[in-house]
């Protein structure tokens, strides 16, 4: 059971990040595009362990 609780919170923690690195973004349209992709690879990494 602690375990999953945990997890459910580490996965909740790790999406906060991933949005406020894009409410911070103040760059130009093609480098958002350059910081989604990099999240997105470093989400289905985190997924795949």
């Amino acid at each position: 059971m602690h375990r999953s609780v945990r997890a459910h919170i580490e996965h909740a923690l790790a999406h906060m990040k991933c949005w406020k690195i894009l409410r911070d973004h103040h760059r130009k349209a093609r480098s958002l595009h350059d910081t989604m992709a990099g999240i997105a690879y470093l989400h289905n990494l985190a997924l795949t362990g």
